[in-house]
């Protein structure tokens, strides 16, 4: 059964605006979220120029989705003190689901692209690729399914164990546990990822 709090969406409010905030004064990059360096992470793109993951997170509440904040934003909700500049998210890839999903970020007028960068119509059909790359006013990152290759890990059971956190003003947001985050982080195995997982490990017990 999924835990309800409301401290995770304060955590990513904060992060979210310290980010805007050190990125106001920085002359822009040309650097995407595909292209963040394997031990800084997004914070260094110009996908922190301002930065705000709750437009979408938003849509996709009003639009009746379930996908579930993977990556940097889940680590921060889950008290990790990295910044980031992106937002990934897993959801479960049933057809059935994609319209909801397609109309969540057709609204916020995101920007879909595939492994190639080549551009994509924000359609239900786009959605069932593995992966597909979005950019949005706020937010840039992946919107993946459990036909991404992830290694051994059974990413599908991570759905299952995903935590939500509720704000006063009713916005859920669905997000990863902690202990399938830093599962994640080793099965990529970059110097950022190993990093976040130990930072993630050692947190206190009473962080979700």
């Amino acid at each position: 059964m999924d835990q309800v709090i409301d401290e995770p969406l304060q955590r990513l409010r904060a992060a979210a605006r310290r980010t805007r905030e050190l990125a106001t004064n920085r002359a822009g990059t040309g650097l995407g979220h595909e292209d963040a360096d394997d031990d800084v992470g997004t914070i260094g793109t110009d996908g922190a120029l301002g930065f705000d993951p709750f437009p979408l997170l938003e849509a996709l509440h009003h639009h009746g989705v379930r996908a579930v904040v993977i990556g940097q934003v889940a680590g921060i909700m889950h008290g990790s003190t990295e910044l980031t500049g992106d937002l990934d998210l897993l959801w479960d890839g049933a057809p059935e689901h994609a319209p909801a999903l397609a109309a969540a970020f057709a609204s916020i007028d995101a920007r879909l692209t595939d492994e190639k960068g080549g551009l994509l119509p924000t359609r239900p059909d786009s959605f069932l690729r593995p992966k597909v790359s979005f950019t949005s006013p706020g937010a840039g990152g992946d919107c993946c399914t459990p036909a991404l290759p992830w290694r051994d890990l059974r990413v599908r059971e991570f759905l299952d164990h995903a935590i939500s956190a509720v704000d006063p003003g009713g916005l859920v947001v669905h997000y990863a546990s902690r202990e399938d985050l830093i599962r994640m982080r080793h099965a990529l195995g970059r110097p950022k990822d190993l990093r976040r997982a130990a930072e993630l490990a050692a947190l206190a017990p009473d962080h979700p």
